[in-house]
């Protein structure tokens, strides 16, 4: 009787060549399905596919609520860039107004951040202000992607849902392809980053955003802490007091606001001089004196 041991099936030998195989028909299918979705709403524009038609056809691909794209200048900020309606654009903000969320996360580990429940328990602990701004206004599960490849680092996907649970296997796939898609689109096969897209994220930086980080300067010197301090400074100012950031931030520049060192997130805002475009309310505090 033969020792089962010696035997050498055949299908084993030729099974690894032919999952490769498989894999690769596979992948190029779902590349071929995500670029003809990019495409699809490129034609409804009438124009070549861009990254603003990439983050729309991700969000209709996954049944998703909306999605943002934020890039990575070259001084490493992450900045909001596009997003699939304001909804979805002030959530994006929100991340870069508190400091904290999966899109910085994602970029900052290269990695995708992918969370289920932003009323979870687990968010919670993570992103305290955000997971509890993000349940707030609807939004449940939330999955960051890097668009980067090496050290060709872009920018960040983040995709929103209203309903809680992960990604599918295959969404989860279909969301690394539309990265990658993003990707293919932001960079120059010959010199990296394009001088275009240099100038879309530089317009996406505009003085509002400038502002922000020359408040934090200013208050940095004014109180002698840091940068990093000063920013995280503001940022609690602006939730505490429910006032946007960039508003914060021309406050400061014009000496209307002045911070107190001991201000921390979730005390009543120091009183300030009412901001110009809200006659209403000075109009009401003048009475009020």
């Amino acid at each position: 009787m033969s020792n089962v041991s010696t035997i050498s099936p055949l299908e084993w030998s030729i099974r690894p060549a032919a999952v490769r195989v498989w894999t690769v028909w596979v992948d190029h299918d779902r590349s071929a399905r995500v670029w003809g979705a990019i495409n699809a709403v490129a034609d409804g524009d009438a124009t070549s596919p861009s990254l603003a038609h990439a983050v729309f056809a991700c969000a209709r691909a996954l049944s998703a609520a909306g999605a943002g794209l934020a890039m990575t200048r070259h001084d490493g900020l992450l900045e909001p860039l596009l997003a699939t309606d304001p909804e979805i654009g002030e959530l994006d903000e929100l991340q870069f107004a508190l400091g904290e969320g999966p899109s910085g996360e994602a970029a900052a580990t290269g990695t995708p951040v992918l969370e289920p429940d932003l009323s979870g328990t687990a968010a919670g602990r993570r992103w305290p202000a955000f997971a509890a701004a993000g349940a707030d206004r609807g939004m449940r599960g939330i999955f960051a992607f890097p668009v980067a490849a090496g050290a060709a680092k872009v920018g960040v996907l983040t995709v929103y849902r209203r309903e809680p649970g992960s990604l599918l296997g295959a969404q989860l796939d279909d969301a690394f392809v539309f990265a990658d898609a993003m990707l293919v689109l932001a960079l120059d096969h010959r010199q990296g980053v394009s001088a275009d897209l240099d100038r879309v994220i530089d317009a996406a930086f505009t003085a509002r955003r400038a502002e922000v980080h020359q408040a934090a300067g200013r208050l940095a010197s004014q109180q002698r802490i840091s940068v990093t301090d000063a920013l995280a400074r503001l940022r609690a100012y602006a939730y505490s007091s429910g006032l946007p950031l960039h508003t914060v931030s021309v406050d400061v520049m014009s000496g209307r606001l002045h911070l107190d060192g001991d201000h921390t997130p979730g005390s009543d805002p120091p009183r300030n001089t009412p901001h110009p475009t809200d006659p209403e309310r000075a109009e009401k505090e003048q009475e009020e004196d």
